[in-house]
């Protein structure tokens, strides 16, 4: 058994080329060569907040759903997550978390609930003019 640079033993068929490349699989290969979630072309914000469905059905029994898909449900269970923390958590690329993310809506296995545009917030004025309100009760 030889040894790679950085000392750690090379092991034939393994996963790992070295230490610095990580896995031999690429992202491309992980969503099959998609680059958009879904046929619906859904679009995640990094801050739109995914969790697991209560009403799905068992995903463990899902036989369709690949490693990386798995990992993002496993993530799911701990709580509620952002997309940019799922993307973190599984040490995977934003954009390949968001067509993984696209699979799961599809077979209903996560709730995506999306952020309020800022467009929609309440303006300053009308925030002081309630903080006064309640300032005069």
């Amino acid at each position: 058994m030889s040894e790679d640079r950085k000392g750690a033993p090379y092991q034939p068929g393994s996963q790992w080329y070295d230490h610095e490349a990580g896995p031999l699989v690429r992202p491309y290969a992980m969503t099959g060569g998609r680059t958009r979630p879904g046929p619906t072309g859904v679009r995640f914000d990094l801050i739109a907040l995914v969790s697991l469905d209560s009403e799905a059905a068992d995903i463990d029994d899902e036989t369709s759903l690949g490693p990386e898909h798995r990992a993002l449900v496993d993530l799911c269970r701990i709580e509620t997550q952002s997309v940019a923390e799922l993307a973190a958590g599984a040490d995977l690329p934003v954009g390949v978390v968001r067509v993984l993310l696209g699979d799961l809506l599809e077979l209903g296995s996560v709730a995506v609930s999306c952020p309020v545009p800022p467009a929609q917030l309440p303006g300053e004025r009308i925030l002081h003019e309630v903080i006064e309100g309640l300032r005069a009760l």
